[in-house]
């Protein structure tokens, strides 16, 4: 999620990938010719933000700017522009919830209230504890099976607020609850179950 600013006191004097990610970063670097290494910028800024725990210190786009050879308003630019990098700490499991029309109307401010609720926050605010942090978020590409919350990296998707509690409450216990539909459905099926090409069926049945 982005936001106007890091929160005042909690930016790290320094930044250095480690060396497994300085070796990655190398390796997307080089995918491009010379002189295009800024091409690699989206992809370094993400290891960056993993490295740090699920957002992006200023100290991490500095470093990543000397790594590409850009100034760093250039990669402040970046950062600023995509809501997948995060410029405040988040929680543990970062929860985005979808807005857009198809969720919204299948319920999502429902899931919003649910979280708000469970919490104790607001929008781009993070948990007592340090467990959760929440954003809003636009289409996730998964309308078919809407209402659509990601966390971290995974999709939970068929939600409603019973089971996105049960999703947020086994994370919280330390399990990795199933990911993809809450409902059973096979991918993006007729939520009813199959309609046609049935077992038993054939041609002009």
């Amino acid at each position: 999620m982005s936001s106007p600013g890091p929160q005042p006191g909690v930016q790290p004097d320094d930044f250095a990938f480690t060396p497994d990610n300085r070796a990655r970063a190398q390796g997307y670097i080089a995918k491009y010719p010379p002189g295009r290494q800024a091409s690699a910028v989206l992809a370094l800024l993400d290891l960056a933000q993993r490295q740090a725990g699920g957002w992006l210190p200023r100290a991490a786009m500095d470093h990543v700017g000397e790594l590409l050879d850009m100034a760093p308003i250039r990669v402040y630019e970046v950062a600023t522009f995509y809501t997948m990098f995060n410029l405040q700490p988040v929680g543990k499991f970062h929860v985005q919830i979808c807005r857009t029309t198809p969720c919204w109307l299948r319920g999502s401010e429902q899931l919003s209230q649910t979280c708000r609720r469970k919490f104790g926050i607001g929008m781009r605010q993070r948990s007592a504890d340090g467990l959760f942090s929440l954003v809003e978020v636009e289409c996730l590409g998964a309308c078919v099976n809407a209402p659509v919350v990601q966390i971290n990296d995974d999709f939970y998707e068929d939600l409603d607020p019973r089971r996105l509690e049960a999703v947020l409450d086994a994370l919280a216990r330390g399990e990795h609850p199933a990911v993809g539909s809450q409902t059973g459905r096979q991918g993006s099926a007729p939520a009813g179950g199959p309609t046609t090409l049935v077992a038993g069926g054939g041609a002009g049945e």
